[in-house]
C-alpha cells in the first residue's frame, strides 16, 4: 500500500489537468507558449504517473486493466477478472 499522501498528490493533479485542459488546447492553438510557461506545472498531463487504482502502487501498472501486475495476478487468481485463467494446471 502506498503512502496517502502519494495517492492524494496523484488526485490532486488528475483534477488540475482536467481544470485546465481546455486552457492548455486553446494557449497551444494560438501558438503562445509563452502563455503555457505561466499555467502551473501540474497542468501538464506529462507529469502524471499511472498508479494502482486500488492501492497505489506505481510500478507494475497495467494500462488495460489500470491495476499493477501484482493486484492482477491475485485477483487473477481469485476468479475475480472475467476470461482470465491459468495457461498451466
Amino acid at each position: 500500500m502506498v503512502k496517502k499522501s502519494k495517492f492524494e498528490k496523484a488526485q490532486k493533479q488528475l483534477a488540475t489537468v482536467e481544470k485546465y485542459r481546455g486552457k492548455r488546447a486553446a494557449v497551444k492553438a494560438a501558438g503562445y507558449y509563452e502563455g503555457l510557461s505561466k499555467l502551473p506545472r501540474n497542468a501538464s498531463p506529462t507529469r502524471i504517473h499511472n498508479r494502482d487504482r486500488i492501492d497505489g502502487r506505481p510500478h507494475g501498472y497495467m494500462r488495460k486493466f489500470g491495476i499493477s501486475s501484482i493486484r492482477f495476478r491475485e485477483l487473477a487468481h481469485q476468479g475475480k477478472i472475467l476470461s482470465m485463467k491459468k495457461a498451466s494446471f
